[in-house]
Protein backbone atom coordinates (compact mmCIF):
# COMPACT_ATOMS: atom_id res chain seq x y z
CA UNK A 1 0.00 0.00 0.00
CA UNK A 2 0.98 3.69 -1.09
CA UNK A 3 2.01 5.78 2.09
CA UNK A 4 -0.30 9.09 1.34
CA UNK A 5 1.71 11.38 4.06
CA UNK A 6 4.75 11.97 4.93
CA UNK A 7 7.11 11.14 8.14
CA UNK A 8 7.38 14.55 8.50
CA UNK A 9 3.61 15.27 8.26
CA UNK A 10 3.08 15.40 12.39
CA UNK A 11 6.29 17.67 13.01
CA UNK A 12 5.39 19.09 10.41
CA UNK A 13 2.05 20.17 12.27
CA UNK A 14 3.90 20.90 15.26
CA UNK A 15 5.63 23.58 13.73
CA UNK A 16 2.49 24.87 11.83
CA UNK A 17 0.63 25.65 15.37
CA UNK A 18 3.70 27.11 16.56
CA UNK A 19 3.45 29.59 13.88
CA UNK A 20 0.11 30.14 13.69
CA UNK A 21 -0.06 32.91 16.42
CA UNK A 22 3.61 34.28 17.49
CA UNK A 23 4.75 36.24 14.56
CA UNK A 24 1.85 38.97 15.41
CA UNK A 25 0.36 38.09 18.75
CA UNK A 26 3.67 38.81 20.44
CA UNK A 27 4.62 42.08 19.14
CA UNK A 28 2.26 44.10 21.07
CA UNK A 29 4.03 43.40 24.24
CA UNK A 30 6.40 45.07 23.09
CA UNK A 31 5.07 47.71 20.85
CA UNK A 32 6.40 50.91 22.68
CA UNK A 33 10.13 49.54 21.84
CA UNK A 34 8.78 49.18 18.14
CA UNK A 35 7.73 52.50 18.41
CA UNK A 36 10.85 53.86 19.80
CA UNK A 37 12.93 51.99 17.48
CA UNK A 38 11.07 53.68 14.11
CA UNK A 39 10.18 57.28 16.16
CA UNK A 40 6.88 56.95 15.80
CA UNK A 41 4.26 57.64 18.76
CA UNK A 42 2.96 54.21 19.75
CA UNK A 43 -0.87 54.55 18.84
CA UNK A 44 0.51 54.92 15.05
CA UNK A 45 0.89 51.10 15.72
CA UNK A 46 -2.40 50.10 17.22
CA UNK A 47 -3.75 49.14 13.39
CA UNK A 48 -0.73 46.03 14.04
CA UNK A 49 -3.50 43.90 15.93
CA UNK A 50 -6.30 44.53 13.58
CA UNK A 51 -4.20 43.97 10.30
CA UNK A 52 -4.25 40.15 10.88
CA UNK A 53 -8.10 40.06 11.63
CA UNK A 54 -8.82 41.49 8.92
CA UNK A 55 -6.09 39.54 6.75
CA UNK A 56 -8.02 36.57 8.41
CA UNK A 57 -11.62 37.67 6.95
CA UNK A 58 -10.61 39.03 3.41
CA UNK A 59 -8.09 36.36 2.90
CA UNK A 60 -10.03 32.86 4.11
CA UNK A 61 -12.57 32.30 1.53
CA UNK A 62 -9.46 32.50 -1.17
CA UNK A 63 -7.78 29.41 0.48
CA UNK A 64 -9.81 26.44 -0.94
CA UNK A 65 -9.71 27.50 -4.29
CA UNK A 66 -5.86 27.93 -4.53
CA UNK A 67 -5.51 24.52 -2.57
CA UNK A 68 -7.56 23.15 -5.76
CA UNK A 69 -5.01 24.53 -8.11
CA UNK A 70 -1.40 24.02 -6.38
CA UNK A 71 -2.15 21.26 -3.81
CA UNK A 72 -3.37 21.72 -0.01
CA UNK A 73 1.16 20.42 0.68
CA UNK A 74 2.53 22.78 -2.45
CA UNK A 75 0.17 26.03 -0.68
CA UNK A 76 1.47 25.27 3.01
CA UNK A 77 5.29 25.07 1.77
CA UNK A 78 4.58 28.40 -0.57
CA UNK A 79 3.26 29.85 2.73
CA UNK A 80 5.17 29.17 4.79
CA UNK A 81 7.98 30.96 2.76
CA UNK A 82 6.03 33.92 2.42
CA UNK A 83 5.34 34.11 5.91
CA UNK A 84 9.84 34.04 6.25
CA UNK A 85 10.15 36.63 4.15
CA UNK A 86 6.58 38.54 5.40
CA UNK A 87 8.13 38.26 9.01
CA UNK A 88 11.52 39.32 8.15
CA UNK A 89 10.77 42.51 6.17
CA UNK A 90 9.32 43.93 9.35
CA UNK A 91 13.01 44.84 10.43
CA UNK A 92 13.37 47.44 7.93
CA UNK A 93 10.90 50.07 7.75
CA UNK A 94 7.03 51.50 8.55
CA UNK A 95 5.46 50.54 5.51
CA UNK A 96 7.61 47.50 5.30
CA UNK A 97 6.39 46.46 8.85
CA UNK A 98 2.74 47.08 7.92
CA UNK A 99 3.44 45.03 4.44
CA UNK A 100 4.88 42.20 6.19
CA UNK A 101 2.28 42.13 8.92
CA UNK A 102 -0.17 41.60 5.83
CA UNK A 103 1.70 39.14 4.39
CA UNK A 104 1.75 37.23 7.85
CA UNK A 105 -2.09 37.27 8.03
CA UNK A 106 -2.73 36.20 5.06
CA UNK A 107 -0.53 33.23 5.07
CA UNK A 108 -1.78 32.31 8.85
CA UNK A 109 -5.67 33.04 7.21
CA UNK A 110 -4.98 29.82 4.42
CA UNK A 111 -3.30 27.65 6.97
CA UNK A 112 -6.52 28.16 9.56
CA UNK A 113 -8.51 27.30 6.76
CA UNK A 114 -6.93 24.17 5.29
CA UNK A 115 -5.55 22.68 8.49
CA UNK A 116 -8.77 20.41 8.93
CA UNK A 117 -8.52 19.82 5.39
CA UNK A 118 -4.81 18.69 4.97
CA UNK A 119 -5.63 16.60 8.40
CA UNK A 120 -8.34 14.96 7.27
CA UNK A 121 -6.22 14.05 3.36
CA UNK A 122 -3.83 12.64 5.41
CA UNK A 123 -4.88 10.82 8.49
CA UNK A 124 -8.32 10.79 8.29
CA UNK A 125 -8.20 9.03 11.29
CA UNK A 126 -7.07 10.93 13.44
CA UNK A 127 -8.77 14.19 13.04
CA UNK A 128 -8.97 14.52 16.65
CA UNK A 129 -5.25 13.82 18.14
CA UNK A 130 -3.99 16.06 15.14
CA UNK A 131 -6.43 18.72 16.04
CA UNK A 132 -5.30 18.83 19.68
CA UNK A 133 -1.74 18.63 18.62
CA UNK A 134 -1.37 21.96 16.44
CA UNK A 135 -3.82 23.48 18.87
CA UNK A 136 -1.82 22.45 21.96
CA UNK A 137 1.26 23.66 19.97
CA UNK A 138 -0.25 27.17 18.98
CA UNK A 139 -1.22 27.85 22.51
CA UNK A 140 2.47 26.78 23.99
CA UNK A 141 4.10 29.06 21.99
CA UNK A 142 2.06 31.57 22.36
CA UNK A 143 1.90 31.65 26.29
CA UNK A 144 5.81 31.10 25.80
CA UNK A 145 6.93 33.85 23.22
CA UNK A 146 4.64 36.61 25.32
CA UNK A 147 6.64 35.69 27.98
CA UNK A 148 10.41 36.02 26.68
CA UNK A 149 9.65 38.84 24.29
CA UNK A 150 10.88 41.50 26.51
CA UNK A 151 13.73 39.92 28.16
CA UNK A 152 14.98 39.07 24.48
CA UNK A 153 14.27 43.02 23.32
CA UNK A 154 16.15 43.78 26.12
CA UNK A 155 18.91 41.38 25.37
CA UNK A 156 18.96 42.82 21.62
CA UNK A 157 16.26 44.68 20.27
CA UNK A 158 12.64 45.05 18.91
CA UNK A 159 14.46 44.05 15.50
CA UNK A 160 16.12 40.72 17.07
CA UNK A 161 12.95 39.67 18.14
CA UNK A 162 11.32 39.47 15.14
CA UNK A 163 14.30 38.05 13.39
CA UNK A 164 14.30 35.31 15.97
CA UNK A 165 10.48 34.94 14.99
CA UNK A 166 11.77 34.99 11.66
CA UNK A 167 13.98 32.27 11.95
CA UNK A 168 10.95 29.93 13.70
CA UNK A 169 8.74 30.25 10.97
CA UNK A 170 11.67 29.34 8.62
CA UNK A 171 12.19 26.29 10.69
CA UNK A 172 9.09 25.32 10.29
CA UNK A 173 8.97 25.91 6.35
CA UNK A 174 12.01 23.60 6.31
CA UNK A 175 10.56 20.56 8.37
CA UNK A 176 7.01 20.99 6.15
CA UNK A 177 9.06 21.10 3.15
CA UNK A 178 8.98 17.31 2.96
CA UNK A 179 5.40 16.86 2.76
CA UNK A 180 5.26 18.77 -0.39
CA UNK A 181 6.15 15.58 -1.94
CA UNK A 182 2.86 14.35 -1.22
CA UNK A 183 1.03 16.87 -2.22
CA UNK A 184 -2.99 16.21 -1.95
CA UNK A 185 -5.33 18.00 -4.46
CA UNK A 186 -8.81 18.55 -3.63
CA UNK A 187 -11.32 17.91 -5.80
CA UNK A 188 -12.65 20.42 -8.04
CA UNK A 189 -15.85 18.23 -8.60
CA UNK A 190 -16.53 17.80 -5.22
CA UNK A 191 -16.23 21.51 -4.71
CA UNK A 192 -17.89 22.40 -7.64
CA UNK A 193 -21.06 19.52 -6.56
CA UNK A 194 -21.41 20.89 -3.30
CA UNK A 195 -24.30 23.23 -2.65
CA UNK A 196 -24.40 27.06 -2.08
CA UNK A 197 -22.87 27.36 1.78
CA UNK A 198 -24.22 30.61 1.59
CA UNK A 199 -27.86 30.15 1.26
CA UNK A 200 -27.15 27.07 3.58
CA UNK A 201 -29.10 28.06 7.13
CA UNK A 202 -26.72 25.31 8.89
CA UNK A 203 -23.30 26.53 7.35
CA UNK A 204 -24.58 30.13 8.42
CA UNK A 205 -25.18 28.90 11.68
CA UNK A 206 -21.88 27.54 11.91
CA UNK A 207 -20.56 31.13 10.62
CA UNK A 208 -22.60 32.43 13.62
CA UNK A 209 -21.22 30.23 15.92
CA UNK A 210 -17.60 30.68 15.06
CA UNK A 211 -18.13 34.73 14.39
CA UNK A 212 -18.94 35.10 17.95
CA UNK A 213 -16.70 32.63 19.29
CA UNK A 214 -13.82 34.78 18.04
CA UNK A 215 -15.41 38.46 18.88
CA UNK A 216 -15.70 36.76 22.51
CA UNK A 217 -12.58 36.11 22.71
CA UNK A 218 -10.72 38.61 21.49
CA UNK A 219 -13.34 41.21 23.29
CA UNK A 220 -12.06 39.18 25.88
CA UNK A 221 -8.33 39.20 25.25
CA UNK A 222 -8.76 43.13 24.25
CA UNK A 223 -10.85 44.79 27.20
CA UNK A 224 -10.83 42.63 30.19
CA UNK A 225 -7.02 44.36 31.39
CA UNK A 226 -8.52 47.79 30.73
CA UNK A 227 -11.65 46.74 32.45
CA UNK A 228 -9.58 45.53 35.53
CA UNK A 229 -7.32 48.39 36.08
CA UNK A 230 -10.17 50.75 35.61
CA UNK A 231 -11.56 49.24 38.38
CA UNK A 232 -8.72 49.41 40.83
CA UNK A 233 -6.07 46.65 39.82
CA UNK A 234 -2.58 47.27 39.36
CA UNK A 235 -1.24 46.97 35.96
CA UNK A 236 1.27 43.99 36.82
CA UNK A 237 -2.46 42.11 38.19
CA UNK A 238 -4.04 42.63 34.45
CA UNK A 239 -1.00 41.67 33.62
CA UNK A 240 -0.70 38.35 35.38
CA UNK A 241 -4.61 37.94 34.60
CA UNK A 242 -4.28 38.07 31.13
CA UNK A 243 -1.39 35.09 30.91
CA UNK A 244 -3.70 33.14 32.86
CA UNK A 245 -6.61 34.43 30.30
CA UNK A 246 -4.34 32.38 27.79
CA UNK A 247 -3.10 29.10 29.56
CA UNK A 248 -6.40 28.22 29.92
CA UNK A 249 -6.20 27.06 26.67
CA UNK A 250 -3.89 24.62 26.65
CA UNK A 251 -5.31 21.26 28.75
CA UNK A 252 -8.29 22.43 26.64
CA UNK A 253 -6.77 22.12 23.40
CA UNK A 254 -5.35 18.92 24.39
CA UNK A 255 -8.74 17.01 25.38
CA UNK A 256 -11.47 18.82 23.56
CA UNK A 257 -10.60 17.67 20.08
CA UNK A 258 -10.68 13.99 21.30
CA UNK A 259 -13.79 14.21 23.13
CA UNK A 260 -15.43 16.10 20.07
CA UNK A 261 -14.90 13.23 17.50
CA UNK A 262 -16.05 10.61 20.47
CA UNK A 263 -18.40 11.96 21.83
CA UNK A 264 -21.84 12.44 20.46
CA UNK A 265 -25.70 14.02 20.89
CA UNK A 266 -26.61 14.40 24.67
CA UNK A 267 -23.30 13.60 26.20
CA UNK A 268 -21.70 16.10 23.71
CA UNK A 269 -24.78 18.77 23.75
CA UNK A 270 -24.12 18.82 27.63
CA UNK A 271 -20.77 19.35 27.87
CA UNK A 272 -20.81 22.66 25.45
CA UNK A 273 -23.96 23.70 27.39
CA UNK A 274 -21.63 23.58 30.45
CA UNK A 275 -18.87 25.67 29.04
CA UNK A 276 -21.29 28.03 27.13
CA UNK A 277 -23.03 28.66 30.32
CA UNK A 278 -19.28 29.66 32.13
CA UNK A 279 -18.79 32.24 29.20
CA UNK A 280 -22.53 33.54 30.52
CA UNK A 281 -21.82 33.75 33.73
CA UNK A 282 -18.10 35.26 33.32
CA UNK A 283 -20.17 38.04 30.74
CA UNK A 284 -23.13 39.05 33.48
CA UNK A 285 -20.50 39.16 36.23
CA UNK A 286 -19.10 42.24 34.29
CA UNK A 287 -21.75 44.38 35.49
CA UNK A 288 -20.50 44.08 39.04
CA UNK A 289 -17.16 44.92 38.65
CA UNK A 290 -14.59 45.97 41.36
CA UNK A 291 -11.03 46.05 42.62
CA UNK A 292 -10.93 42.26 43.85
CA UNK A 293 -7.99 40.54 42.32
CA UNK A 294 -10.35 37.33 43.11
CA UNK A 295 -13.29 38.96 41.51
CA UNK A 296 -11.25 39.42 38.26
CA UNK A 297 -9.95 35.91 37.88
CA UNK A 298 -13.31 34.37 38.10
CA UNK A 299 -14.53 36.68 35.46
CA UNK A 300 -11.13 35.19 33.54
CA UNK A 301 -11.82 31.92 34.45
CA UNK A 302 -15.48 31.54 33.52
CA UNK A 303 -15.06 33.20 29.93
CA UNK A 304 -11.50 31.56 29.49
CA UNK A 305 -12.90 28.66 29.43
CA UNK A 306 -15.81 29.25 27.26
CA UNK A 307 -13.17 30.04 24.51
CA UNK A 308 -10.81 27.79 24.91
CA UNK A 309 -13.24 25.05 24.78
CA UNK A 310 -14.88 26.45 21.65
CA UNK A 311 -12.45 27.83 19.73
CA UNK A 312 -11.08 23.38 19.60
CA UNK A 313 -14.24 22.20 19.36
CA UNK A 314 -14.91 24.37 16.06
CA UNK A 315 -11.63 23.01 14.50
CA UNK A 316 -13.25 19.91 14.67
CA UNK A 317 -16.13 20.08 14.20
CA UNK A 318 -15.39 21.35 9.93
CA UNK A 319 -14.48 17.72 9.21
CA UNK A 320 -17.40 16.29 11.19
CA UNK A 321 -19.74 17.90 9.19
CA UNK A 322 -18.51 17.27 6.09
CA UNK A 323 -17.39 14.48 3.88
CA UNK A 324 -14.32 15.23 2.22
CA UNK A 325 -11.36 17.32 2.24
CA UNK A 326 -12.71 19.44 -0.39
CA UNK A 327 -15.90 20.36 1.13
CA UNK A 328 -13.86 20.86 4.88
CA UNK A 329 -12.07 23.74 3.11
CA UNK A 330 -15.13 25.56 1.85
CA UNK A 331 -17.03 25.08 5.09
CA UNK A 332 -13.49 26.70 6.89
CA UNK A 333 -13.06 29.39 4.72
CA UNK A 334 -16.83 30.16 4.51
CA UNK A 335 -17.48 30.30 8.41
CA UNK A 336 -13.40 31.78 8.95
CA UNK A 337 -13.72 34.69 6.34
CA UNK A 338 -17.09 35.88 8.21
CA UNK A 339 -16.22 35.11 11.48
CA UNK A 340 -12.95 37.13 11.60
CA UNK A 341 -14.76 39.46 10.12
CA UNK A 342 -17.21 39.64 13.51
CA UNK A 343 -13.82 39.31 15.75
CA UNK A 344 -12.01 42.08 13.75
CA UNK A 345 -15.01 45.18 14.49
CA UNK A 346 -16.86 43.60 17.44
CA UNK A 347 -14.53 44.60 20.11
CA UNK A 348 -13.55 47.93 18.29
CA UNK A 349 -17.49 48.64 18.26
CA UNK A 350 -17.67 47.88 21.76
CA UNK A 351 -15.05 50.03 22.72
CA UNK A 352 -16.69 52.57 21.50
CA UNK A 353 -19.44 51.99 23.03
CA UNK A 354 -17.94 52.75 26.03
CA UNK A 355 -16.16 56.12 24.57
CA UNK A 356 -19.80 57.16 23.96
CA UNK A 357 -21.59 56.27 26.75
CA UNK A 358 -18.50 56.73 29.71
CA UNK A 359 -19.70 53.24 31.24
CA UNK A 360 -18.97 49.72 30.08
CA UNK A 361 -22.92 48.57 31.22
CA UNK A 362 -24.07 48.90 27.18
CA UNK A 363 -20.86 47.09 25.74
CA UNK A 364 -21.84 44.10 28.36
CA UNK A 365 -25.15 44.25 27.83
CA UNK A 366 -24.31 43.90 24.08
CA UNK A 367 -21.43 41.48 24.83
CA UNK A 368 -24.00 39.02 26.78
CA UNK A 369 -26.60 39.48 24.15
CA UNK A 370 -24.15 38.40 21.37
CA UNK A 371 -22.66 35.01 23.35
CA UNK A 372 -26.80 33.99 23.72
CA UNK A 373 -26.83 34.33 20.00
CA UNK A 374 -23.80 32.30 19.52
CA UNK A 375 -25.09 29.47 22.37
CA UNK A 376 -28.07 29.58 20.03
CA UNK A 377 -26.09 28.79 16.39
CA UNK A 378 -24.41 26.10 18.39
CA UNK A 379 -26.86 23.87 19.48
CA UNK A 380 -28.44 24.48 16.03
CA UNK A 381 -25.37 23.22 14.27
CA UNK A 382 -25.60 20.16 16.81
CA UNK A 383 -29.08 19.25 15.37
CA UNK A 384 -27.33 17.96 12.24
CA UNK A 385 -25.32 15.32 11.69
CA UNK A 386 -23.72 17.22 8.46
CA UNK A 387 -23.94 20.32 6.68
CA UNK A 388 -25.35 19.05 3.89
CA UNK A 389 -28.18 16.76 5.31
Amino acid sequence: MTKKHSLFFVPGIVLVGTVLRIPFTTIPTVLTDVAEGLSVPVSSLGILTSIPLIMFATCSSLAPKLAEKFGLEKLFTMVLLTMVVGSAMRVLNLPLLYMGTMLLGAGIAMMNVLLPSIIQANQPDRVGPLTAIYTTSMGLASAIASSVAVPVVLATSWKGLILILSAIVFVAFIIWLPNTKYNHYPKVNQTASSQNLWKNKKALALLVFGGLQSLMFYTALTWLPTMATQSGLSAEAAGLLASIYSLISLPFSIVVPNLTEKWHGKKRQISLGVVSLCGVIGVSLLFFQNASFGYWLMVNLLIGVAVSALFPYLLVIYSLKTDTPAQTAQLSGMVQSGGYLLAAFGPALLGLSYDYFGSWHLAVFIWLVLAIVMIAALFYTERFDKISD
